[in-house]
This record gives C-alpha cells, sequence and structure tokens, in this order.
C-alpha cells in the first residue's frame, strides 16, 4: 500500500511570474503587429487562420511540457511558452466574445480584470504572513465593526435605490463582506478569554 507524502506544495513562484511576462509580453506584441500591419493575415484554403488558434496549440504544448517534465530548463521554457500562448488567446478575447469586433474594449476590460487578479495573488502569496496578522488586528478592533455597519447600511441603501443589474450585484456582494466583517469581530470577541477577576 502506497503512503501519502505529507510535504507542503511548494508553489513555484517565479514560474508564474516568468509566465506572466511572457503573457504580457505577448499580448503586448500581437497587439502591436495588427495595429501597425492591420491586412497581413493567415490565409489558407480559404479560411482566416486567427492566431489564437497558435495561442490554443501553445497552450497545449506549454501544459503538455509542464506536467510531463520536473527538469528546471524544461519548467522554464513551459512557463514561457504557456504564458506565450495565454497572450496570443487574451490579444483576440474581443473578437471571440462578438464573433467579429477585434477592436471590442472587452480585450482591454479583460486584461485589466485579468492582469488586476494576477497580481493580487502574486502580492497575496509574497506577503501573505503580513496581511494575515493585519487582518487579524483589524478584525480584533472594534473598527472592524463599526466599518461593517457601515457598509452593509450603504450597500443595502444601493440595493433598494436601484434597479441597475450591475449595481445591485456589486451591493449585493459589499452587503455580504459587511456581514462576514461583523461576523468575524463577533466571533473573535466570544473566543476571547475573559478577564479573570482578582481575589479580593
Amino acid at each position: 500500500m502506497k503512503t501519502i507524502s505529507t510535504e507542503r506544495f511548494q508553489p513555484r513562484a517565479h514560474l508564474a511570474i516568468l509566465a506572466l511576462v511572457s503573457f504580457i509580453l505577448s499580448f503586448i506584441a500581437a497587439r502591436s503587429f495588427t495595429y501597425f500591419y492591420p491586412d497581413v493575415v493567415l490565409v489558407s484554403g480559404g479560411l482566416h487562420i486567427h492566431h489564437f488558434w497558435f495561442g490554443v496549440i501553445l497552450l497545449a504544448v506549454g501544459g503538455w511540457l509542464g506536467i510531463s517534465y520536473t527538469q528546471k530548463e524544461i519548467d522554464r521554457l513551459a512557463a514561457i511558452i504557456y504564458g506565450v500562448g495565454g497572450g496570443l488567446i487574451a490579444d483576440e478575447i474581443g473578437l471571440l466574445l462578438t464573433f467579429g469586433n477585434y477592436y471590442s474594449e472587452l480585450t482591454w476590460t479583460f486584461m485589466i480584470v485579468l492582469l488586476s487578479f494576477v497580481s493580487t495573488l502574486i502580492l497575496f502569496n509574497r506577503y501573505r504572513q503580513n496581511i494575515r496578522e493585519e487582518l487579524h488586528e483589524f478584525v480584533s478592533s472594534r473598527a472592524s465593526l463599526y466599518f461593517g455597519v457601515f457598509l452593509a447600511a450603504v450597500s443595502v441603501a444601493f440595493i433598494l435605490e436601484t434597479d441597475n443589474l450591475l449595481v445591485t450585484t456589486v451591493s449585493a456582494g459589499l452587503t455580504v463582506t459587511a456581514i462576514l466583517i461583523v461576523l468575524a469581530f463577533l466571533i473573535h470577541q466570544i473566543r476571547q478569554p475573559s478577564p479573570k477577576k482578582l481575589p479580593q
């Protein structure tokens, strides 16, 4: 019977950063090439071959290399290939979602959201201990209770005053966040040991 390893999984942040840099450079290169040479397209058999197809192939190759080998050089190569493939696909997100509009603003919206999310993950991974300590300090203070109540009141007011789906969705998310903050404060207060009385 095989024993399960108890070693903790160690994230390889350097490969994630390498893939992210490759992703950004690939996106910039594809967008720049299309901007300066909009009439240069690959046509085969009457079909216009968009570069997101090359991105799909590169994603598959990078992913396969990443899960098939454990050598340092191949891991780096896999991260670069994977990032380049993702950049080529991201460049045509607007085209894919609108079925034809390459210059759709959806591409830039997608890029901003994705880069913000990834940057947050990288920062959290790097400073997670500091973030935990700050959150614990915040939750244990009465400021978190006041902030949670204020946020809940404002969010509920927005929900009651609008019929806009986006505003309602964001406000509902903030309301849930506010409730979680208040609950975290209350749970922390309940778990706090009561101060011992000095003998008379």
